[in-house]
This record gives structure tokens, C-alpha cells and sequence, in this order.
């Protein structure tokens, strides 16, 4: 028996963004793109495929890059299948640094605990790095101040395009939204992928000038982006 693979030639995702000559060949459209392509892999897991199937394991290391620098999600090793009428109790799994918090009491995986990864992992993409610091800063009051350029990868030049300036912006609430600390309040992986799936649309002020705090409570209080930052489509 023979396991068939697909040549991967960028290598994993954590590797491109680690060095810093992979990692400046990865514009922003291209980062918003990869972010997209998880999100539609995940939906695919979780609402398409009976029973669903969690991968529990979603990290930078499992999101692999090919020559087109397209993502493709991999690393199936620990994933399970849901199944309505069982419990579903497992043991803590993944990486760290990945795993949803919930784990740790609860005990049972649901897909919620890939949409708290992916949310964790689309915030790597557009910052560069892991963002562990930045998630812990919103228990302090200076979080206010943050602003979201100040945190996305420096070795990009800032986005100019106001239609790339929005999916930046697009990404990072979908982002805050999934790393939630209550399961309940992060959306599906379809929702998200249904998101990507509209038209985008262009960002009405500054990119300098929207607060991550802004993104964040955005996305708790409402449920959607403020109009005063996002314009209508075009």
C-alpha cells in the first residue's frame, strides 16, 4: 500500500512566515487569499462532509503552500469525526498555542475548536507572527490604543488599495470573532466562508486610524463591521 502526495514546493506556512525572503514574497492579497482557502477547507469539514469531521490540529505547520503560494490544509493525523450520539469526550490535543480554551475543562471537541484555531492562525498571517502577546494585551486598558498597522508583518509595506485595506480589515474581525472565549459566540466556518464569498469591499477611512479594540467589539456587540470603516461594495 502507498500513500500518494501532492508536492507542496513553498513548504509549510510557519516556514514562509518565519524567514524573512519567503515571507516578503507574500503580499497582502496573496495572505487574505490563504486565509480564504482555510476558511473554505474548514466549512468543507464541518458542514459538508457527514459526519462532520474536526481536525483538531490547526496550526501554521499544518497549512501547506504550493509554487502559486495556494493553501492547502494537511495533517489529518489526530482529527475526528463527530458523530450526534456520542459524546464526543476526547483528550487534549494539538498545539500549543492553537488549542481552543475550552479544552482544558471541557474535555469535548467540537468544530468550534477549529474556528478558535483558524482565528488564531488568520491573525499569524496578517501579523507575521504568533499572536499570543496581542490576544492577551485585551485584558488591559492600553488595548484601546493599538492600532491595527501597528501590528500587521512590517516587512510588508502598508496596504494602499482601499479594497485590500478592507479584506485586511475583514480578516481581523473574522479573526477576533473566532477567538472568542466562549464557544457559543464564535461564528461557523461557513458563515466565514460565506463572508469571503461576497463581493469585498473598499475600506472608507484610514487604515491607520481603526483600532483593533474597534474590530474586536465590533464583532462582539453587533455581529457586524462598523459602515463608518467599511463602504459599500465595489
Amino acid at each position: 500500500m502507498f500513500l500518494v502526495y501532492e508536492y507542496m514546493e513553498k513548504g509549510s506556512l510557519f516556514c514562509a512566515l518565519t524567514f524573512d525572503v519567503e515571507a516578503s514574497e507574500i503580499g497582502w492579497t496573496q495572505r487574505v487569499n490563504i486565509v480564504e482557502a482555510i476558511a473554505h477547507a474548514l466549512s468543507y469539514l464541518h458542514h459538508d462532509h457527514t459526519p462532520p469531521i474536526v481536525h483538531r490540529d490547526i496550526s501554521s505547520n499544518n497549512i501547506l503552500l504550493n509554487s502559486q503560494l495556494e493553501a492547502f490544509v494537511a495533517d489529518f493525523g489526530i482529527d475526528r469525526l463527530l458523530h450526534p450520539v456520542s459524546s464526543n469526550q476526547t483528550v487534549i490535543a494539538g498545539t500549543y498555542g492553537y488549542i481552543a480554551p475550552e479544552l482544558a475543562y471541557t474535555m469535548v471537541v467540537t468544530e468550534k475548536c477549529d474556528v478558535y484555531s483558524f482565528g488564531v492562525v488568520a491573525l499569524e498571517i496578517i501579523m507575521g507572527r504568533h499572536p499570543g502577546d496581542l490576544l492577551s494585551s485585551f485584558t488591559k486598558p492600553s488595548s484601546e490604543s493599538i492600532m491595527i498597522t501597528n501590528v500587521l508583518d512590517p516587512r510588508l509595506p502598508p496596504p494602499t488599495n482601499p479594497i485590500v485595506a478592507g479584506s485586511i480589515v475583514l480578516v481581523a474581525t473574522m479573526a477576533f470573532s473566532c477567538v472568542q472565549p466562549e464557544p457559543k459566540s464564535r461564528p461557523t466556518m461557513r458563515r466565514l466562508s460565506q463572508e469571503f464569498l461576497s463581493r469585498r469591499k473598499a475600506l472608507a477611512a484610514p487604515l491607520r486610524t481603526v483600532s483593533l479594540l474597534q474590530l474586536w467589539n465590533w464583532k462582539m456587540d453587533s455581529g457586524q463591521p462598523s459602515n463608518q470603516v467599511i463602504s459599500a461594495p465595489v
